[in-house]
């Protein structure tokens, strides 16, 4: 079989700045039959690591390190010998669930990832968070937007290492230069595409936080 797209929901919480919330987070797995690389690492290694049926792991390709799409990722390395890249600007929010752990690799602007055929490049979209990054694959027209980008609106901006104006503008800048049709697959809750959610932006801008 050749290259899919696989959803996989774990659930657990979610904790920043002395609050925790029960969240329920998409992983994306994109590959075929013998490799593959992972979408961020939330909640549940042992059910990614089922969905993986012995797969290859070329990357674990974190959007952002909130504890909750990152709570996986040390024995996803290990167990898989998952290579994790993480954009360098959200090293203190690793460190904060991590201190004697490192992601490894940095994941920069423009960076690509092959697999199966098909390449990922890197969209760096701060705002939600310094290092927030997307992942666009244009062979299967869709975009992995992490929490930069959700089925009705941008993601939260409301706590620390957030910014609302920084988000609208990777969003204008980054996402809805994408084809209107590319299928928003994010990091919680349904998909969308860039024509649905395009039209709205005023409506966030004046809106705010």
């Amino acid at each position: 079989m050749g290259l899919r797209i696989e959803r996989l929901i774990t659930s657990g919480t979610f904790s920043l700045d002395g609050g925790t919330w029960d969240v329920d987070n998409n992983v994306w797995i994109v590959g075929d039959d013998q490799e593959c690389v992972i979408i961020d690492a939330p909640h549940d290694a042992q059910a990614i690591i089922d969905q993986l049926d012995g797969r290859r792991v070329k990357a674990l390709l974190l959007t952002h390190a909130h504890n909750d799409h990152i709570g996986a990722a040390e024995r996803l390395a290990e167990d898989a010998r998952a290579p994790i890249y993480l954009h360098p600007a959200d090293r203190m929010l690793w460190d904060a669930v991590y201190p004697g752990f490192g992601p490894g690799h940095e994941v920069n602007d423009g960076d690509t990832f092959d697999v199966a055929g098909a390449t990922l490049t890197a969209l760096h979209t701060p705002g939600h968070s310094p290092g927030s990054v997307c992942y666009y694959l244009p062979a299967e027209g869709t975009v992995f937007t992490g929490d930069t980008l959700f089925n009705g609106g941008p993601g939260a901006t409301g706590r620390s290492f957030s910014d609302f104006p920084t988000i609208i503008e990777s969003i204008r800048s980054k996402l809805f230069v994408l084809p209107a049709e590319t299928v928003v697959r994010t990091g919680h809750g349904d998909s969308t595409t860039v024509g649905a959610e395009s039209p709205a932006l005023q409506d966030w801008i004046d809106r705010g936080q």
